[in-house]
């Protein structure tokens, strides 16, 4: 949480400091969804299907020069993955819900007034994990806070893609991939792997 506050403090200065050269500073909020799925970089052996989650939160648009910008966003976001097996002749389905506070660093190149295109790193705190697995003879739903796991809570990633802007309407469009895996220094009984998603948004400008 600490790391989030600063975070936001250097962006809010980036604002004022923005505003006061006379730029004109868009703001907004957005919701959509992340078409979610992990993979291991090392040798591909964890294998998942994607699944769907919630999107949220909210941007800024900061021009630095006519075609060049800064965009910021703060977001909550949803990723994950789910499957499927067979234990001792009972089908059972699993799924992990990883709930993240992201944070996309995005350098924006608008070439038209409709077109932005956008590419950064982002930083995605995670929040909480729920690991569900369901059959016929049980049910587990496990919330996992991680007071004694070493999974890595804080991670770097890579983030691109466009938005189409519609007068106050922004429609987006992203991929992002972790550059780090979750598993910390490898001491976490958990899987190893990175996280991988499209994510959908529509933006309503409220400035």
């Amino acid at each position: 949480m600490k790391k989030i506050k600063q975070i936001l403090l250097l962006l809010a200065v980036v604002a004022v400091m923005v505003n006061t050269g006379n730029a004109q500073v868009r703001a907004g909020l957005k919701l959509g969804a992340n078409l979610s799925n992990v993979y291991d970089a090392e040798d591909e052996s964890f294998t998942a299907d994607s699944k769907l989650g919630l999107v949220g939160g909210v941007f800024a648009a900061i021009p630095i020069l006519p075609l060049f910008g800064f965009q910021p966003e703060l977001l909550f976001s949803q990723k994950g993955y789910k499957g499927s097996g067979s234990l001792l002749g009972s089908e059972y389905n699993y799924s992990r819900t990883s709930n993240f506070i992201d944070v996309p660093l995005f350098l924006a190149v608008k070439p038209i007034s409709t077109l932005t295109i956008l590419a950064g790193p982002q930083f995605s705190f995670l929040m909480k994990e729920t690991y569900n697995v369901d059959n016929e003879f049980i049910n587990i739903n496990d919330e996992q806070l991680f007071e004694n796991d070493n999974i890595r809570k804080n991670t770097l990633c890579f983030v691109g893609g466009a938005d189409l802007n519609l007068n106050q309407l922004v429609i987006g469009a992203r991929l992002g991939w972790d550059l780090q895996n979750n598993n910390g220094d490898g001491t976490s009984t958990a899987p190893r792997y990175k996280n991988i998603w499209y994510q959908v948004t529509l933006g309503f400008r409220l400035l």
